[in-house]
């Protein structure tokens, strides 16, 4: 004998998991456009940064992308051995791993210019969807970031 369900536990109804399909749902529709560009989905993020910035630190590039240094070390240890970064102790300080575009990851950014626009084809959304769509999700990141009361 089954218990009755209680509408706000099924799993069609919880927010974590329509973001959870979503980002699933999303980070495959990029394989196959990174896939030409011989990235991974993490690889793509720390080049898009890089494309922004040049010349960060590990911690620098952790905090942009919120991640650890153990996830983003491996990472750039990869996109090293591709030739596309370079990784060196700062003169200043030697404690600091920075992280610079070679030749090769620079003219990378070139090729990379379609990724855009080739999602927002799939995506089939408007200019103005997709930025509200954005900015709502970036706006409960920050939600989830701040300190709660419970805290």
């Amino acid at each position: 004998m089954s218990s009755p369900i209680t509408p706000t536990l099924l799993l069609d109804e919880q927010l974590c998991f329509a973001l959870y399909a979503a980002s699933r749902r999303m980070t495959a529709v990029y394989r196959p456009l990174l896939e030409a560009l011989e990235l991974t989905y993490p690889q793509y993020l720390v080049m898009l940064v890089l494309w922004e910035r040049d010349g960060l630190t590990v911690r620098e590039l952790g905090v942009r992308l919120q991640l650890d240094s153990g996830t983003l070390t491996p990472l750039l240890k990869r996109l090293e051995q591709s030739g596309l970064v370079q990784r060196r102790r700062r003169q200043s300080d030697e404690r600091e791993v920075e992280i610079t575009l070679t030749e090769a990851g620079r003219k990378l950014h070139e090729r990379a210019a379609e990724v855009p626009r080739c999602l927002a084809e799939r995506l089939c959304m408007s200019v103005d969807a997709f930025v509200r769509l954005r900015d709502e999700l970036k706006s409960l990141a920050a939600q989830l970031a701040a300190p709660s009361d419970d805290d």
